[in-house]
């Protein structure tokens, strides 16, 4: 269970999992004396990276950008960054050894161990071969990797710690260990190296991504911000208040009357007053995704009605289980609850400033 020093950083030995990495942050942070799991202590941040010295650097950022939004399940881009920052500090050259016998660990700027990259790696820039010393194949692969856990991880409301924080568990210590513990591993296990990693992406990736702007809808084509106001809760945020155990959409802190606009062009698939979410709209879109407007006061659209971008569908409110007035928005693969991902680079693919 003990971690190596490398020749460039650390990566640790206690690697149980196919999809395990060797990893550099694990003995470069203090270890916790809390001996619970993961959940909870830290905001995801929404918005895009940071570039520039000490923060990404641009020739990284959009291939970052990229394999976070080709995820479905609501990959940050700001995670990626902080685990590629604490793996190699961005250096595509960087291998860890094994200071005893001089073998390497694990290799290139995701820092992927030998038998991960040879049953996980992927030709990301269609070169017709997969090397993990190129940051065009590496970061994709990382990406996906992260993907399919998020995936798994959303699988089980009922471990400790948000779908984030579980894939991250999964990614540095095999999701068998996850598992094993029901959650993030606890700081009593391998030295708190797991437990330490979740909480210092987590804490990492706010200072890798850039604060959101907010204020009058800006349109681009068909597409916009739903409303004029500012962003509060983010997406994925963990908490009690919500059934999942995290947010499963954005908030808009948009007081009671505010006019709510159709995110693009679509049909209406749902108009009526759902529970929790209060009155609220679900659009289907002519890429095959929805949007879901929720919390409203007044719905101005019935189902099966069409509509274009930035038509008003409704009035904030504060309907539903809900804290104050907002509206809590949501895209979606299906008209279903359970089905999202992530809202701010999906309206940012269709140009909306935000």
């Amino acid at each position: 269970m003990e971690a190596k020093r490398g020749v460039v950083l650390l990566a640790a030995a206690f690697v149980v999992s196919p999809l395990a990495l060797g990893l550099g942050i694990v003995l470069l942070i203090a270890a916790s004396d809390d001996d619970g799991g993961g959940g909870g202590d830290f905001e995801l941040s929404a918005g895009t990276l940071r570039v520039g010295p000490g923060y990404v650097p641009a020739k990284y950022a959009a291939l970052i950008e990229k394999a976070a939004a080709d995820c479905d399940q609501g990959l940050p881009a700001g995670i990626l960054a902080a685990q590629l920052q604490a793996e190699s500090n961005f250096n595509p050259n960087a291998q860890s050894k094994d200071p005893k016998t001089g073998k390497p660990i694990a290799d290139g700027i995701a820092q992927f161990i030998p038998s991960t990259w040879a049953s996980s790696g992927i030709d990301g820039n269609g070169d017709g071969k997969k090397n993990v010393w190129d940051p065009e194949d590496a970061i994709p692969s990382q990406g996906k990797m992260m993907c399919e856990l998020l995936k798994t991880a959303k699988k089980h409301p009922g471990y400790n710690g948000s779908p984030i924080e579980l894939a991250l568990a999964g990614y540095n210590a095999g999701w068998g260990r996850v598992d094993q513990f029901k959650g993030v591993p606890p700081a009593s296990f391998a030295a708190g190296q797991t437990y330490n990693y979740v909480k210092s992406i987590m804490a990492a990736q706010a200072k890798l991504t850039a604060p959101d702007t907010s204020g009058a809808p800006e349109m681009s084509g068909e597409w916009t911000k739903p409303v004029n106001a500012p962003l509060g809760t983010p997406y994925h945020q963990s908490g009690g208040m919500w059934s999942s155990g995290y947010h499963t959409g954005i908030d808009f802190a948009a007081p009671i009357g505010t006019p709510i606009r159709a995110a693009g062009p679509g049909k209406v698939v749902s108009a009526s007053r759902v529970n929790a979410y209060g009155r609220q709209v679900i659009i289907r879109h002519a890429d095959g995704m929805y949007t879901q407007y929720a919390h409203m006061s007044e719905l101005k659209v019935s189902a099966g009605d069409t509509v274009k971008g930035g038509q008003i569908i409704g009035l904030s409110g504060a309907d539903g289980n809900v804290s104050g007035p907002h509206l809590h928005f949501e895209v979606r693969t299906s008209p279903d609850y359970g089905t999202d991902i992530s809202p701010l680079p999906y309206l940012r693919k269709k140009g909306v400033n935000i």
